[in-house]
C-alpha cells in the first residue's frame, strides 16, 4: 500500500489546491483501468510455465525439522518447475539476488518462496521478483516455518510432507495467476488531524514541515489536551503549560496548518487519497473538506471512580490523581501545608491501580459492562512524582503509597521510586484480589485523620495494617476517549481494552485496517508523553509517505466484476459491510438499461464476502480467484507425481 512508499521531501513545495476536475466518475474510471488484468485468459499451459521455487532454511528454524533438500528434490517433479533451490536465508541480499538473477538467466515467469510468515518478508520478495523484471504479483509466498516446522516439530517427516503439499498448492495457484498492477488513485495532498492534544499538535507540525497542508480539528476551545492540566512533566520536570504553549504557537504560526477549535467531525466518507469529511463548528456553518489521509489523535479520558468506590464522591477527602495535581498547582508556594475541606493535610495516601488491572468478581464493571483489565502504565510514575513533590514541599507531611506493582518502565522513571523511598515515602504492597479498604474515621477519633486505610501488606507477610490519613488520592488510569461516532463513521476497529486497534503492533504499529487512516498517541492505548510524541511522529511520517506521489498506490487484491456475467441480483452488495465499496450502477446493455455491480477499489478491502454469495461467479477477488482456490485444493490433494499425498494428509491430520 502507499504507506510503504519512501517519503521524498520536495524543496520549495508550494501549497497544492484541490483540483475540482477530479470527479467521482474519473476516479472510478481510473480504478477500473487499474484493476483490469493484463491477460485475457486465466491459467497457463503447464508445458509453457517456468516456475522457480526457493526454500529457506531460516537459519535452522525450518531446516532443523523440515528436510528442505528433500522438499527441493521432490517439487522439481511438479510440471512447470524449472528450478528448486535451498538457501540459508532467502530474505538476505544473496538470497534475493539468487531469485532476481534466476528470473533473468532462466527466463522464469513464476516464483514461489517457501520461508517464514508473509507478514515479515512478502514485500521483500515482491521487490526481488520485480528487480528481476517479473510482475511482482506472479509470486506466491508459502509459510513453512509457522505452519510446518514450528507446528510439527515433533514430526519431521510429517512436517516435510506438509511443506511439499503447501508448495504444490502454491504452484497450482500460480498456474492460474495473471499479472496485476497496483491500483492508482488521485491523491489530495492534505491531511486531516483529529484532536488538538500533544499528539495532534506534533503530527500536524511534522506534516507541515514536510510541505503538506493540514486541517487540525479540536472539539474543545483550546489546544493542548490533558497536558494543560499537568504541573510538570516527567522525567524532565519541565513546565507542562510552557511545553504546550510552544507547540501550539508553532502550529498556529504555520501557514500550512488550519486550526478549527470547538469543532467536530460529523461525517466521513471516501477512501485513501480522497476522504470527504464534514466538519461542524460552533462559530461557522458546517463545511466539507477533502483530505488524502486522516490521523486520529483523539486522546484518552481519565477513569472516573464509581460513586462510593473508595468513598469517592462520598467524602471530600478523597480525590482523583488529576484533581490532586490541580490542588498542588493551586496551592501557593508560601503555604506550609496542603488544605482539603478546611482541614490541614498531615498524612496523604496514594492508591495505585484505580480503574486499571481490574478483576472479575472483585471490581464492579463500568456502565458498558467492561472491566479495565489492562495496566494504564503511566500512573505509577505520576503518583511517585507527586508523592516526591509533596515530601519536598511539605517535609512534615506523611506520604503513603499503596500499590500492587511499581511499574516505572520509562527512561529515568525508576529514579522517582528511588528518590521517593529516600525522601521517606512509606510503601505498602497489596494483592489485587484484596484491595485496600477506605473508611471514614469515627468522629471521636477524627484527630488521627479523616480516613483510615486498611490493607493486608504483603511486604510484612500479609499483616493487616490500618493507616490514618487526612487525604486519599486515587491513582486513576486512562480509558478510551468517547469517540463512538468516529468509530462508526470510519469503521475503526477497537481492541478488548476499547482503545483503537492497530493492524500489527510491530509491523504496522500506527496503521488501522482502513487505508489512509492512522493513529497517534493515546487514542491507541495508554502512553507517556515520550511515547505519544514518537507515535505522532510515526503517524506523520506514514502520512507523508502517502503524499510522496501524485497518486495513491494500492495493492490490487480487490474484487472485480465480470459485467457480462453479472445479472444485477445485488446479493454481493447486500453482503458487503464496507459502505460504498460495492454498489449497483445503471448501464446500457444491448439498448436496455440494466443494473450491474461495480467495485470502488479505494474502499474494497478484499475480504471476499461478495464472492461467496454470487451464484453466477460474476465477482472474483484479484489474486485469489476461485479457479486459483480450486487449483490449490488440487495441489494439496494430488501433490507430486509418485507421492501419495492424500494418504499422508489423512495421517498427519
Amino acid at each position: 500500500m502507499s504507506t510503504q512508499n519512501e517519503f521524498r521531501e520536495e524543496p520549495g513545495c508550494e501549497v497544492e489546491q484541490d483540483d475540482p476536475a477530479r470527479s467521482e466518475a474519473q476516479i472510478a474510471a481510473g480504478q477500473r483501468a487499474a484493476v483490469a488484468p493484463n491477460s485475457s485468459t486465466y491459467g497457463s499451459d503447464d508445458a509453457a510455465l517456468k516456475i522457480g521455487v526457493y526454500i529457506c532454511r531460516c537459519g535452522g528454524n525450518i531446516s532443523d525439522v523440515v528436510d528442505v533438500e528433500q522438499v527441493a528434490e521432490t517439487v522439481k517433479l511438479i510440471p512447470g518447475v524449472a528450478t528448486a533451490k535451498v538457501h540459508t536465508f532467502v530474505c538476505s541480499d544473496p538470497g534475493q539476488h539468487t531469485i532476481s538473477d534466476d528470473i533473468l538467466k532462466e527466463n522464469l515467469d513464476r516464483v514461489v518462496v517457501a520461508s517464514c510468515s508473509p507478514f515479515l518478508h512478502e514485500q521483500t520478495f515482491r521487490g526481488a521478483v520485480a528487480r528481476g523484471g517479473l510482475n511482482p504479483y506472479l509470486y506466491e509466498h508459502v509459510n513453512i516455518r509457522e505452519q510446518a516446522s514450528w507446528a510439527h516439530k515433533h514430526d519431521p517427516a510429517g512436517a516435510t510432507s506438509k511443506a511439499i503439499r503447501m508448495i504444490a498448492a502454491a504452484i497450482g495457484k500460480l498456474r492460474h495467476a495473471v499479472p496485476l498492477e497496483q491500483i492508482k488513485l488521485p491523491n489530495h495532498r492534505r491531511a486531516l488531524v483529529i484532536g488538538g492534544g500533544i499528539a495532534g499538535l506534533k503530527a500536524a507540525s511534522d506534516l507541515a514541515a514536510r510541505g503538506i497542508r493540514v486541517l487540525l480539528v479540536e472539539k474543545s476551545g483550546e489546544l493542548g489536551g490533558h497536558l494543560n492540566e499537568r504541573g510538570r512533566v516527567y522525567p524532565s520536570e519541565q513546565d507542562a503549560a510552557k511545553l504546550v504553549a510552544e507547540l501550539a504557537q508553532r502550529v498556529n504560526r504555520d501557514a500550512r496548518i488550519e486550526v478549527r477549535l470547538s469543532s467536530q467531525i460529523k461525517a466521513v466518507s471516501g477512501f485513501i487519497g480522497n476522504f470527504k469529511v464534514q466538519v461542524e463548528s460552533e462559530s461557522a456553518l458546517p463545511s466539507e473538506v477533502t483530505a488524502g489521509a486522516i490521523i486520529v489523535a483523539t486522546g484518552f479520558r481519565c477513569y472516573q471512580p464509581q460513586e462510593n468506590e473508595f468513598l469517592y464522591r462520598m467524602d471530600p477527602c478523597v480525590l482523583t490523581l488529576p484533581d490532586f495535581i490541580q490542588l498542588m498547582r493551586s496551592t501557593p508556594d508560601s503555604a506550609r501545608h496542603l488544605t482539603v475541606n478546611g482541614r490541614a493535610v498531615n498524612n496523604i495516601a496514594f492508591l495505585h491501580c484505580v480503574g486499571s488491572r481490574q478483576l472479575d468478581g472483585v471490581h464492579e464493571p463500568q456502565t458498558d459492562g467492561r472491566l479495565n483489565t489492562y495496566c494504564s502504565r503511566t500512573c505509577c510514575t505520576t503518583i511517585l512524582q507527586q508523592a516526591l513533590a509533596v515530601r519536598r514541599r511539605f517535609n512534615k507531611t506523611g506520604v503513603y503509597s499503596f500499590y500492587q506493582d511499581i511499574r516505572t518502565y520509562g527512561r529515568g522513571e525508576e529514579n522517582y521510586y528511588i528518590e521517593a523511598s529516600k525522601a521517606g515515602v512509606v510503601f505498602f504492597r497489596y494483592n489485587g484480589e484484596e484491595p485496600p479498604k477506605a473508611e471514614a474515621t469515627p468522629r471521636e477519633h477524627a484527630r488521627r485523620g479523616a480516613l483510615s486505610i486498611t490493607v493486608k501488606d504483603t511486604l510484612t507477610w500479609n499483616e493487616e495494617l490500618t493507616v490514618p490519613v487526612d487525604l486519599l488520592v486515587l491513582g486513576t488510569g486512562m480509558i478510551p476517549g468517547d469517540i463512538a461516532d468516529l468509530i462508526e463513521q470510519m469503521k475503526l476497529a477497537t481492541g478488548e481494552d476499547g482503545f483503537l486497534q492497530e493492524v500489527h503492533p510491530k509491523l504496522r504499529p500506527v496503521e488501522v485496517a482502513v487505508n489512509g487512516v492512522l493513529l497517534a498517541g493515546t487514542a491507541q492505548g495508554p502512553m507517556n508523553i515520550q511515547e505519544t510524541l514518537s507515535a505522532a511522529g510515526a503517524a506523520a511520517a506514514k502520512a507523508a509517505a502517502m503524499f510522496a506521489k501524485e497518486e495513491v498506490e494500492l495493492n490490487p487484491f480487490v474484487a472485480e466484476v465480470d459485467q457480462d456475467a453479472c445479472c444485477g441480483e445485488a446479493q454481493c452488495v447486500t453482503q458487503c459491510v464496507y459502505e460504498g465499496a460495492l454498489r449497483l450502477v445503471t448501464r446500457e446493455v444491448n439498448g436496455e438499461l440494466v443494473e450491474r455491480a461495480e467495485v470502488n477499489a479505494g474502499l474494497c478491502v478484499g475480504c471476499g464476502a461478495c464472492v461467496a454469495v454470487c451464484p453466477q461467479r460474476a465477482i472474483q477477488l484479484n489474486g485469489w480467484r476461485l479457479d486459483q482456490f480450486d487449483a490449490m485444493v488440487d495441489g494439496i490433494a494430488d501433490g507430486v507425481p509418485g507421492q501419495n499425498c492424500a494418504q499422508e494428509l489423512v495421517q498427519i491430520g
